[in-house]
């Protein structure tokens, strides 16, 4: 009796620290940003916010000041940090395994998409780095009226694909991702390359955490992507 072709979920990853290594890049564009606002906040306490929506970041931050935060100000933190990070994006380089991963799954014909927080004007150069095919879906900030920690990122991106978000497995390194997939009711992976630890990642509900995208790669058994027999 044939048990028919092995189940392949959609899988759906976010990009900053996930499959590029940008994530400081981000940090020190917003400490940039803020010190040119006249705000001075240690950069770990920047680090800990970085995979928020950039609204709930700046509001996050300029909290912890004390400050009041006004839309104006949100908005011109938001500019400010995308300006730093221009000047920086050069920089960024694919996270190691992170093209071999993709690559693999399209060849499986494992549907995939990503989802990022960032806006399309900060996020283009970096998906080019990745060669993205142009059939792959995209979602950014742009497309969604939350970002995470809300799931709206990761549920667009899965409606794109034709797929159930409760049948996709979230790729993540910060704990915004993971909780935003809880709250999708979808499989959560952590990803080490972001800085966050292992049982930070762990306790906002990741099934398993590997260090990058090629230790994703060498267990993708482990988390129900199989090669066909």
């Amino acid at each position: 009796m044939s048990l028919g072709s092995p189940v392949r979920p959609a899988m759906l990853f976010d990009l900053d620290g996930t499959l590029v290594d940008s994530v400081y890049q981000h940090v020190l564009a917003w400490q940039e940003a803020l010190e040119r606002a006249g705000i001075a906040l240690s950069v770990w306490r920047i680090h800990r916010k970085i995979g928020m929506s950039g609204g709930l970041f700046a509001n996050a931050l300029l909290r912890e000041t004390g400050r009041p935060v006004t839309v104006d100000m949100a908005s011109d933190l938001g500019r400010l940090h995308a300006e730093a990070y221009a000047r920086t994006v050069r920089g960024v380089r694919p996270l190691p395994g992170a093209r071999d991963l993709l690559r693999y799954l399209t060849e499986q014909e494992v549907p995939w998409a990503v989802a990022t927080s960032g806006r399309l004007a900060s996020a283009g150069p970096v998906l080019e780095l990745l060669g993205i095919p142009p059939e792959v879906p995209v979602v950014t900030r742009d497309d969604v009226l939350y970002a995470k920690p809300d799931p709206d990122l990761f549920v667009a991106a899965a409606e794109r694909l034709g797929t159930d978000i409760t049948e996709a497995i979230v790729v993540g390194d910060s704990v915004w991702d993971l909780l935003a997939a809880r709250r999708a009711r979808a499989l959560g992976v952590g990803l080490l390359s972001g800085g966050y630890g292992e049982h930070e990642l762990l306790q906002a509900g990741a099934y398993r955490v590997y260090a990058d995208p090629a230790g994703l790669l060498d267990h993708l058994d482990e988390v129900g992507v199989r090669s066909p027999v």
